[in-house]
């Protein structure tokens, strides 16, 4: 028994929640992928999956196992990337999943840059504020803003990003400076379509704001140029703020109070992470962005 394909097999059905198209990803027959849970049933003498014509799910134990079989394949791909890392030249193609706002402004820079680095190497962004469906869109690595990523995907943590709550010089001067939380429910702000309240800490007290005004969107960029025009108040993330502040462009209303955001992670299908070009680009990024991880904390 192989137990390493095994575990693959397993956790791509799991993944899937289907046999016939875990066998498709894996270039195995669907023949193989059964032997193979069989098999990995048998020795741990746990049942796995809850079988039916229609559907594939897991069992409570499979559920414990698919943790264990996704660190164990991490591992392992860890351990053959480091052995492969210096004389195998990274060759193939990445589908890369990420918020368009990250992907434009910060994301974008990272890719020039790897691939300067590996010219044989071809990447396709998929930018959107929807969340990619892996399995389906077919993406090799996602790059989300969330404070736990989902326990059926990988995930690598790769920084903590606050938020700041931010306008324009113009409109600060037409509508007046912004002095307590509270002030904001009296200003126009402007909020993306992920963002139904503002919190914000003000000596160790939170203030969770219904803020309101006349533009909704699901893209950072519309909000930002909106901003920048003096046409309102914007919660933005600082990765994408803080050029903006620096420049004088925009200014952080309430300096003394703590707005806060989420994690990025990058999160992956364990069979992305059998490729090379995958866990170095993931590794790239991570270390590309060190840098600004203090500065994306306030």
């Amino acid at each position: 028994m192989d137990k390493i394909s095994a575990m693959r097999s397993f956790v791509e059905v799991a993944s899937c929640g289907s046999f016939t198209q875990a066998a498709e990803q894996l270039g195995l027959s669907r023949l193989q992928v059964s032997r193979h849970i069989k098999d990995l049933e048998q020795w741990l003498a746990l049942r796995l999956l809850h079988r039916t014509t229609r559907q594939v799910s897991l069992t409570l134990q499979g559920e414990e196992t698919l943790h264990y079989c996704q660190r164990i394949l991490s591992e392992v791909a860890a351990m053959e990337s480091r052995a492969n890392s210096h004389n195998t030249e990274l060759v193939g193609s990445i589908r890369i999943a990420s918020p368009i706002g990250l992907g434009q402004q910060k994301l974008y820079d990272v890719v020039e840059a790897f691939c300067r680095l590996h010219p044989q190497v071809n990447i396709q962004l998929l930018l959107s504020d929807n969340l990619s469906q892996l399995v389906n869109d077919r993406v090799d690595i996602a790059l989300r803003y969330t404070h736990q990523p989902d326990d059926s995907l990988i995930a690598r943590r790769l920084m903590h990003i606050d938020n700041v709550i931010c306008a324009s010089p113009d409109y600060l001067a037409q509508h007046g400076a912004i002095l307590a939380p509270h002030d904001l429910l009296q200003h126009n702000c402007l909020r993306h379509s992920s963002q139904q309240h503002w919190e914000v800490i003000a000596n160790s007290q939170s203030h969770l704001l219904d803020v309101k005004g006349n533009l909704q969107a699901n893209d950072m960029g519309v909000l930002i140029n909106a901003a920048l025009r003096g046409n309102g108040v914007v919660c933005l993330p600082t990765d994408l703020a803080n050029n903006y502040l620096e420049q004088g462009e925009l200014i952080d209303v309430l300096p003394h109070t703590s707005t806060p955001g989420k994690t990025l992670w990058a999160v992956y299908l364990s069979r992305s992470y059998q490729q090379n070009v995958v866990r170095a680009f993931i590794d790239f990024t991570a270390n590309a962005w060190q840098d600004d991880i203090d500065k994306w904390q306030r």
